[in-house]
């Protein structure tokens, strides 16, 4: 083993340029970061420093890490998809979604026989616009706000003095069950319990996934098995419904899991943390936020100093994404991108390009490689390339 701890942190959508099959989702074009970059005074020096720049040829500077990017093969441009494969899952057959047509009435109306509630909503939408549209409605007729995303979801929204949060994860339960089946088998059922009146109506931090089991074993798994640490922040518990996880950390937002993430850099273990950073994604990039987008990146820059300087000289920290969500491109949902992967460690005296890796699945290999744990079926390792 050459490092004791693994830091893996994941900048939930910053894409780095179409993937070789953007065309397929016509996402010609798309390239997050850089086109951010572009439309945005942005200033993320030590983003820079560590490679982001050189990733996307608009630098030549000598970095202070490894950097390269890495291309998608799974079947899907979600984050359950993207984080599967960032861990050694290839996914051929996609989670439904229903973006374009909202849920058909043969499940709308399960839903409603097995819960006991009437639906209202059944559309993609935000969820801060839902609730101001339907809160009302809802706190009237206690109906349940139903309403999903470009993401294999089913989001269940209810005012928490209407309906109790107990209630509402044993509603998200048995939508949980009911949508286990290939008919409509959907990724995650979430629960976005909100409070307040209307015109002031905000979502609380009671919110909870409910997620499917991964198909098959991850490097998470394999890790767990040897007796290392598995330490999920932010909502990877969640992604890989908590399998082959040690210690899972909730967190509301991108400025709590940079502190409970910093908390972790701080304890003796040996093993993997691995954390998500979704602010990026849910309040900026579908929201086509551009000037949104660059603030939380620039947040996150003033972070990275204080991140190195807390490692130790046998630790490796990797940055990475899951998609993209470029918030110049058309729509509102992800684009199919290649995603940066940034390799640093005290240890490293020559930094420079790796070759680009040809799956997200080759950051799990690595993985497993250096803790010497059994490899996925998908992904080759890097390791060996770090002087």
């Amino acid at each position: 083993m050459q490092f004791k701890r693994i830091f893996l942190l994941v900048l939930d959508s910053l894409g780095v340029g179409e993937a070789d099959d953007a065309h397929q989702y016509d996402d010609i074009g798309s390239n997050t970061l850089l086109n951010i970059i572009n439309n945005y005074p942005i200033n993320i020096p030590n983003m820079k420093k560590l490679g982001f720049y050189n990733i996307l040829s608009i630098t030549n500077q000598d970095p202070m890490a490894y950097y390269t990017k890495a291309n998608p093969i799974s079947n899907g441009k979600d984050t359950m998809v993207g984080h599967y494969e960032l861990m050694g899952i290839k996914t051929d057959i996609p989670y439904k979604t229903w973006t374009d047509t909202g849920f058909p009435k043969d499940l709308i109306d399960e839903i409603e026989k097995q819960t006991g509630y009437k639906i209202i909503g059944n559309k993609a939408a935000s969820g801060t616009e839902i609730i101001n549209e339907l809160g009302e409605e809802h706190i009237k007729s206690k109906a349940i706000i139903i309403y999903t995303s470009v993401d294999s979801v089913i989001q269940i929204a209810t005012h928490e003095d209407i309906i109790p949060i107990k209630e509402l994860y044993r509603i998200c339960k048995i939508v949980r069950e009911i949508t286990k089946t290939d008919k409509w088998r959907v990724g995650r059922v979430i629960a976005r319990p909100f409070k307040g009146v209307k015109g002031n109506f905000l979502r609380t931090g009671n919110r909870k996934d409910y997620a499917l089991n991964p198909p098959s074993k991850t490097v998470l798994n394999y890790l767990e098995e040897k007796k290392y640490e598995v330490i999920a922040i932010g909502k990877i518990g969640e992604i890989f419904n908590y399998q082959g996880i040690t210690k899972n950390i909730k967190t509301k937002d991108n400025e709590e899991g940079i502190k409970e993430f910093l908390k972790i850099f701080n304890s003796n273990f040996e093993g993997l943390c691995f954390i998500n950073l979704n602010d990026f994604d849910t309040k900026y990039g579908h929201r086509r936020d551009i000037k949104g987008y660059a603030k939380a990146l620039e947040e996150f820059d003033t972070y990275i100093p204080t991140l190195l300087n807390r490692l130790n000289d046998d630790d490796l920290f990797i940055i990475t994404a899951d998609h993209g969500n470029d918030p110049t491109y058309k729509g509102t949902d992800h684009t199919r991108e290649k995603i940066p992967v940034i390799i640093y460690s005290k240890k490293f005296i020559n930094n420079h390009k790796i070759a680009d890796l040809k799956t997200f699945a080759d950051i799990g290999a690595s993985i497993a490689h250096n803790f010497n744990v059994q490899k996925p079926t998908v992904g080759e390792s890097f390791i060996n390339k770090l002087l």
